[in-house]
């Protein structure tokens, strides 16, 4: 059932805006005094040479609160007390001590007929200012970015000539559209409950009946409105937030590598954990495909930093690795090209990116590796315990030195072997709470005993992971990347 709504007084046309205050016999009351002095002061911070009127409707904040507004715990059940801030900055969820008080626009071409009491006060007990227009046109020029609410009566006659429209809630709809981000009431007549119901269906945030104003229940009215669009502003970018979350998720999704081993008698598994809260991709980045001629080609590679630039950055350098791997490069020639890429689509000479490559011969018995500044893989065999290959000829990170050169190491792998690809980011993190790292030495440690446990594939990874982050007492703070390649011998 809807709240009754208070008559209100006529609004006295100083504050409409037609006329100058008359002064009274005997000095104004200490009501007229509060409210003229607010009249004052709206006249001197909203006129101006340039712009007469004030500021206008297309002037209204873009995040749809009015910076003399702001509230304190603002709650999509109830209604929170609007607190007034006088210095034109928004403060939203902060109280602040101030003297302006809430605006009410009515629009209704004949006030006299439902006039509205003459003692609406805000939470705090001040004055609610009240400017009344006669039409939308006068509206409009009213709507300045202090008014909080608007008072509307249904009954108007639509925009444009009459008989044009049959929508009876037509002028509700223009105002809407004029003032987007304003809290609107309804004024019907009463008994039309029906009509009420869908000017709120429509977008007003209440509706109210003309001959059943009460001026204490109309002063809730409103700040039960303007708070109401407040809770709907905020629920509306939370949904557009998330949304815009679910669209991001799917774009770095889209982003990670699928690898391309169709064909290839090796097993594939890899563990990815951007270092950034709530991103799905860093500055970490892999890939892997089988060119014609049986070779499986590896990479593993990290750009400096773990935000949202780096993250683009590396998805470039894999895309441009994957092409230039199936083009045919491999080595040093390969390299060089990709340094060349990061030197022209770094933001900052300063930024570089290490880079691990193997090339896996069909047979899957030996592999070429290349070390850009990258920490070298992990093999294990069934008839040793696991180690680092070798690492001596690593060259510079990419994007360090001008003319740099990688040399590639040729490496015995065997019949049946485990290869592990990795970024710092699983060797680099805390063991307690003191200032010591895993390091390679303890990664590789580690390993070995989780292989003596039985564990293999994703079981693996993903227990390495969860262990590097125990033992650093929480989460990591860089991008870790782990890439397990597995060949299993034919009996």
């Amino acid at each position: 059932m809807p709240v009754p709504v208070p008559r209100q007084r006529a609004i006295p046309a100083v504050e409409s805006g037609q006329a100058q205050a008359a002064p009274t016999a005997g000095g104004p009351s200490e009501e007229e005094t509060v409210r003229n002095e607010a009249t004052k002061a709206e006249n001197r911070t909203t006129h101006d040479d340039d712009n007469p009127r004030g500021t206008a409707l297309d002037a209204t904040p873009a995040d749809g609160v009015h910076p003399e507004v702001a509230t304190t715990g603002v709650s999509t059940t109830g209604v929170s007390t609007a607190v007034v801030n006088t210095t034109g900055v928004s403060t939203t969820g902060v109280a602040t001590a101030a003297h302006t008080t809430l605006t009410l626009l009515l629009i209704e071409d004949d006030p006299t007929a439902a006039p509205i009491v003459h003692d609406l006060l805000d939470a705090d007990g001040r004055p609610i200012r009240v400017r009344t227009a006669r039409n939308l046109t006068e509206a409009e020029r009213l709507l300045t970015h202090d008014v909080h609410c608007i008072l509307l009566d249904l009954a108007l006659p639509a925009p444009g000539r009459a008989g044009e429209s049959d929508d009876e809630l037509a002028v509700l709809r223009h105002v809407l559209r004029l003032a987007p981000r304003h809290a609107v009431l309804a004024l019907t007549a009463s008994g039309d409950a029906g009509r009420g119901a869908e000017a709120v269906r429509v977008g007003a945030q209440d509706y109210l009946y003309k001959d059943e104003l009460d001026g204490r229940l109309l002063s809730r009215a409103i700040r039960y409105a303007v708070e109401r669009k407040r809770s709907d502003t905020a629920e509306r970018r939370l949904a557009e937030g998330k949304l815009r979350a679910q669209e991001n998720a799917r774009l770095e999704r889209g982003l990670l590598p699928t690898p391309l081993l169709e064909g290839s008698p090796l097993r594939f598994a890899a563990r990815y954990r951007p270092g950034r809260s709530r991103a799905l991709l860093g500055g970490d980045f892999y890939d892997i495909v089988r060119t014609p001629d049986g070779t499986v080609h590896a990479m593993i590679g990290d750009v400096c930093g773990h935000g949202p630039d780096e993250a683009a950055l590396g998805v470039e350098l894999r895309i441009a690795w994957r092409a230039l791997t199936l083009a045919g490069l491999c080595g040093d020639e390969l390299l060089n090209t990709l340094q060349q890429v990061l030197e022209h689509e770094r933001d900052d000479d300063e930024i570089f990116a290490t880079l691990c490559t193997v090339d896996i011969a069909p047979d899957g018995r030996r592999a070429g590796l290349c070390l850009a500044g990258h920490p070298a893989p992990l093999i294990a065999r069934p008839d040793r315990p696991a180690r680092l290959l070798p690492y001596e000829n690593n060259g510079p990170a990419l994007g360090l030195l001008p003319g740099a050169r990688w040399p590639r190491m040729q490496v015995e792998l065997g019949a049946e072997w485990s290869l592990m690809l990795y970024t710092d980011g699983l060797i680099e993190g805390r063991i307690g709470e003191g200032r010591e790292r895993l390091g390679q030495d303890g990664m590789v440690e580690m390993i070995r005993r989780q292989l003596s446990e039985g564990l293999s594939g994703e079981a693996l990874l993903r227990a390495a992971v969860n262990e590097v982050r125990e033992l650093n007492g929480g989460e990591l703070t860089d991008d870790v990347a782990v890439v397990l390649l597995d060949r299993v011998a034919t009996r």
